[in-house]
């Protein structure tokens, strides 16, 4: 059921040209706030920049080194040091396209071909590597990308003022999040086989769902911080806090070490922040629903507490302009969902299995099948 085709691999090369540009940009947009004497908000965006880096980092290495378990630790040293450098991603990105080399352009294995056969085992490896890049890239999108987003959207309708460098990084961030979005999907359905495949339509519904509701609560948040900064911080907090306290009630079993599972949660509930994310890979129509029915009452009671605290406000244009995309990203956001779950997603779900089983192989012999991180990293 795997197949790295050469359409993920122009993808894979498209994805890496928007990180690095990506980069370039942060570094940009910062430098013009510094030079235009706004050092508040090029050290905001350089934080968030190397938080996210950092954390990436840092979940890239332990991958490799749990991969690499037993294997030359010269080899392991030269990895930590080009992590160290906050260069980690591009090794992955080397492996990827690498592997993805292979199995697009130089491998024809056929249907039925047994898990020891060199054409799907570089299938599989080169699947395996653009599954760990994704996983890393949705880290990235919740720790760097949507935040700076929501700046980005903060300081438009704080000022006013706007320039081309603003609209290139909020272009940036739509792209990150959307690319990000679609691709770990993807590597989601190629990865774990209980999965149904993830056609086009199916692609652009759930691209619109996370999308736009992802939209609707920036505008929200961003809302709220005009308001009040301090109500803000705390209404985040507090959301990180509920959805931290939800990954340890799930008993999340993601990474091997106790230090890195926790560092896990502690993303899970920044990411529960912006999107709903399922972590044990079973039915969530119940979490779902709660999720996204507070999203909607709060976003609902944002727009209420600015009709009695700051009525004046109301008749400036920007925050009219603001409530509607909010209230409509926020419709159409939950009309997307409800398609998408009623028609798209696989009614089929993971099911909890250890870090290594067997499987009936070519005449009835038992193949022994590694399981992938996918297995214990589930966002739907």
């Amino acid at each position: 059921t795997m197949k790295f085709t050469k359409q993920n691999f122009f993808f894979l090369v498209g994805g890496m040209i928007i990180y690095v540009v990506d980069i370039v940009v942060d570094f940009w947009v910062a430098s013009r706030y510094f030079c235009q004497g706004q050092y508040s908000w090029s050290i905001w965006i350089m934080c968030f920049r190397g938080l996210s880096s950092t954390i990436t980092q840092l979940f890239s290495y332990e991958w490799f080194k749990n991969d690499w378990e037993g294997t030359d630790t010269g080899k392991l040293k030269l990895v930590f040091l080009v992590h160290l450098f906050h260069c980690g991603i591009f090794i992955r990105y080397w492996f990827a396209l690498k592997y993805g080399c292979q199995a697009a352009f130089k491998q024809t294995g056929g249907r039925g071909a047994s898990e020891e056969d060199p054409s799907t085992f570089i299938q599989k490896q080169a699947i395996d590597a653009v599954t760990d890049i994704n996983m890393l890239r949705v880290f990235k999108t919740f720790l760097e990308t949507t935040p700076q987003l929501f700046l980005q959207i903060y300081i438009l309708m704080e000022h006013g003022k706007t320039h081309f460098y603003q609209y290139a990084a909020m272009m940036m961030s739509f792209c990150g999040i959307s690319l990000s979005m679609v691709d770990y999907q993807i590597s989601l359905r190629k990865s774990l086989p209980d999965k149904e495949e993830f056609r086009v339509l199916s692609k652009f519904v759930y691209l619109f769902y996370k999308l736009l509701t992802i939209t609707s609560w920036i505008l929200s948040i961003s809302l709220i911080t005009l308001l009040s900064v301090r109500i803000s911080v705390i209404l985040l907090i507090f959301l990180w806090i509920c959805g931290f306290s939800w990954t340890l009630k799930q008993h999340t079993t993601f990474c091997k070490s106790k230090k890195m599972e926790y560092l896990y949660r502690t993303v899970v509930g920044i990411i529960l922040i912006f999107s709903f994310f399922n972590i044990k890979g079973r039915r969530t129509k119940d979490c779902i629903s709660i999720y996204y029915a507070t999203h909607t009452v709060v976003t609902l009671g944002i727009l209420f507490v600015y009709m009695f605290w700051k009525p004046s406000i109301i008749k400036e244009i920007y925050f009219t302009i603001v409530s509607i995309l909010t209230i409509l990203s926020l419709v159409l956001g939950i009309i997307f969902l409800v398609v998408y779950y009623s028609h798209f997603h696989p009614t089929t779900y993971c099911r909890p299995q250890p870090y290594s089983d067997e499987i009936d192989g070519v005449a009835g012999q038992k193949v022994r099948v590694k399981i992938g991180r996918f297995q214990n990293f589930l966002m739907q």
